[in-house]
């Protein structure tokens, strides 16, 4: 008999199958960096309130706010430094975005209407009611740029949510953390929309144009069979930069970049081992040649090629880049602007946090995110739209919902879009601050009183037990 103590499904996990290898392993590995990422961000946005406040924030001030001009060719850049972490290196975060959302779209937790339709719904109700609970606070408020606010509350931070359902190990099973990246994702594409069609002040058509020709230039590139980043890079610098100055936000070119690279790989495993054999042999006649060294090296560059082109574009990328997104960007990003200064200021932190702006942002994410997923999953159980993930009760489901109401990094950038008026965008800040951490708590308490399967297995020996005593 198997011992109960061993984890449930260690060996498959660990297994050469394709569901584990493709699938499972990738995002259980997703999750680690997502929790130490977010660490990062917690202290990087510590330091940016800290420094904000202190006798040295006109320092913290002036840094972000310093301009810097660069040219490259025809292209003139003149931001500050904010705004090009903001409208430049966040590109890179989005572009992970869009590599993710590709990812469950064709081979994930989206790849089929009935897979996708659960957390699509719950992600729809907990977008929904955190935005109408935000227009409910601020109707009363003289300042019409409070109601631009509505789409704060609406969005998840995968680095937070996903990392802190990290720490639980196996109290959520792995079904469970996939509805909750799932539900994360498509939470994403909300924003990612909700950024390019209402916080877009004014279109310039040209270079939006110029734009989308590049973009079919490197559609059709992609097609011929081009594979050189020489290639790709700067024309998807070009293409940033008619984002840039049409007027849709910037870091939308890296979302439609990210969805543009390729899922599968140039060669299946099959063709990779054939022509990995090939090379094998032909090095053990090279072996035995008059230039051997030189034909060796030929060989191993040849095999070096085959083995990565046997793996997909969009894994390479999101292996590559995801480590810089979340340690060295999103930090930098939080570093930027989260610095909130309520010191010194005509209104006091507790005056600032108690505004109907905060209040708004703060009871969408920890009231509105909870209520709306739970709703909304139960209406489409109802409905027949799609079954709960295994070992998952609607009381996991509400504590995934308080999860995904941890907003922060996207919540930041989007009140950084929609407030024109300082005092507002850090009232927002305020209230993403305070709703996040309030929602990631009862979430996590809510789930950290769940039972491991360890834990269901001796209960249920001890009922079996007492029930044959008796």
């Amino acid at each position: 008999m198997a011992n109960p103590h061993e984890p449930i499904h260690d060996t498959w996990l660990s297994s050469d199958r394709v569901v584990p290898q493709r699938f499972i392993r990738p995002v259980i590995e997703f999750t680690r960096v997502e929790a130490a990422g977010g660490a990062v961000l917690l202290v990087a946005a510590a330091i940016a309130i800290i420094w904000a406040n202190s006798a040295w924030s006109d320092a913290y001030f002036n840094l972000f706010g310093a301009h810097i001009e660069a040219s490259v060719g025809p292209i003139h850049i003149n931001e500050s430094l904010k705004e090009i972490i903001n409208d430049g290196l966040m590109v890179v975060f989005f572009f992970v975005v869009g590599l993710e959302i590709k990812r469950e779209l064709v081979v994930g937790e989206l790849n089929s209407v009935r897979k996708a339709a659960l957390p699509a719904v719950a992600a729809l109700g907990g977008m929904v009611v955190p935005a109408l609970i935000y227009i409910a606070f601020v109707s009363g408020v003289s300042d019409p740029d409070a109601l631009r606010g509505w789409g704060v509350p609406m969005a998840t931070d995968i680095a937070f949510s996903v990392g802190i359902v990290a720490l639980l190990g196996s109290r959520v099973s792995v079904s469970a953390k996939l509805f909750l990246l799932a539900l994360a994702i498509v939470d994403d594409i909300g924003a990612i929309l909700v950024i390019a069609v209402f916080y877009t002040e004014e279109l310039n058509l040209g270079y939006l144009a110029f734009a989308a020709v590049l973009l079919v230039v490197m559609h059709l590139a992609k097609k011929v069979g081009v594979s050189s980043l020489l290639f790709y890079v700067p024309v998807a610098f070009a293409v940033w930069y008619g984002f840039l100055e049409s007027g849709v936000h910037a870091t939308i070119a890296g979302v439609v970049l990210g969805l543009m690279t390729p899922v599968y790989a140039k060669y299946s495993d099959e063709q990779f081992r054939l022509k990995a054999v090939r090379v094998l042999e032909r090095w053990d006649i090279n072996r035995a040649s008059p230039h051997a060294e030189e034909r060796l090296d030929q060989d191993a560059l040849e095999l070096a090629q085959v083995a990565k082109s046997s793996v997909p574009p969009l894994n390479r990328l999101e292996h590559a880049l995801h480590p810089w997104s979340s340690f060295v960007i999103v930090p930098l990003f939080a570093l930027a602007n989260a610095g909130v200064r309520f010191v010194g200021t005509d209104t006091g932190l507790g005056q600032q946090l108690t505004s109907q702006v905060a209040l708004g942002v703060a009871v969408g994410l920890m009231v509105g995110k909870p209520l709306g997923i739970t709703a909304a999953t139960w209406i489409a159980l109802k409905l027949n739209l799609g079954e709960l993930p295994r070992r998952t009760n609607m009381k996991t489901i509400f504590g995934l919902g308080a999860l995904a109401g941890v907003g922060f990094t996207v919540s930041l950038f989007v009140a950084e879009l929609a407030f024109m008026n300082e005092l507002l965008a850090d009232e927002a800040k305020l209230g993403i601050f305070l709703g996040s951490f309030v929602a990631g708590t009862v979430g996590y308490t809510i789930l950290r009183s769940l039972k491991t399967p360890e834990e269901d297995f001796t209960e249920a020996s001890g009922r079996i037990a007492s029930t044959t005593s008796d």
